[in-house]
């Protein structure tokens, strides 16, 4: 069963702090650390949690844009890429800006119950790689949309730093992830990793050799030493 996701919710609006605490005491896949306007204790939380990425699932901070001490774009500036967001705002205009981070949802107040467990239920949905496994697709963000990616039409996945670029059918999306993240979210027994910077679906694998793979296409990856052990075993395993 899943552990309940840490989760903090930061507004300098008591009512609204306050609403959405009672909307996610109600989800019970959410762990409510904190709720308020006092960023510095809030941060605090989140440093004596000592696995900020919480088997797949990271930290979840739900945080207004606006606020006196501090702003939320400032905020996720800061704790980067080991927590994941939603936007709680009364201004549509920073939907963009807050999108250069790992932001599930955007929500414009006033926020309804049903809004935020859309908002909830995207995360899930989103983080869970059973869900995906069983629904044969991945879902990515990029180009600020949502895209679902049949898993049976990736081609390959290419590591860029801190992006991925997912080629799939002659097309190819850029998203913000890493390779080990994706790796989490594929299903183990489809995908593989040769090198630090490729991934492969395994069905789509023609040859193997000591410093190259072979795909059906036939265009060759090159093959990382520290994978090369793993893709030996599961090749001849077949």
């Amino acid at each position: 069963m899943m552990k309940p996701i840490p989760c903090i919710i930061l507004d300098d609006e008591p009512m609204a702090y306050k609403l959405l605490a009672d909307y996610a005491e109600k989800r019970p896949e959410l762990n409510l650390l904190y709720a308020g306007d006092d960023i510095t204790h809030a941060l605090s939380l989140l440093k004596q949690n000592p696995d900020p990425h919480h088997g797949q699932f990271h930290p979840l901070i739900i945080l207004d844009i606006q606020m006196p001490a501090i702003n939320g774009l400032d905020i996720m500036k800061l704790l980067g890429k080991d927590y994941d967001f939603i936007i709680s705002s009364a201004y549509a205009e920073f939907a963009l800006q807050s999108y250069a981070f790992t932001v599930i949802d955007y929500l414009l107040k006033p926020i309804s119950q049903q809004r935020f467990n859309q908002a909830i239920d995207k995360h899930l949905d989103w983080k869970t790689p059973k869900t995906i496994q069983s629904k044969a697709y991945i879902q990515v963000r990029a180009d600020r949309k949502d895209h679902r990616i049949e898993l049976s039409k990736i081609d390959y996945i290419e590591g860029l730093k801190d992006y991925l670029i997912i080629h799939f059918e002659g097309q190819k999306l850029m998203t913000l992830e890493t390779m080990k993240e994706m790796m989490n979210r594929l299903p183990a027994e489809e995908f593989i990793r040769i090198h630090r910077s490729i991934i492969l679906p395994k069905k789509k694998i023609k040859a193997i050799d000591a410093h190259q793979v072979q795909h059906h296409n036939g265009d060759y990856f090159p093959v990382g030493e520290t994978f090369k052990e793993e893709l030996f075993r599961w090749f001849k395993s077949l």
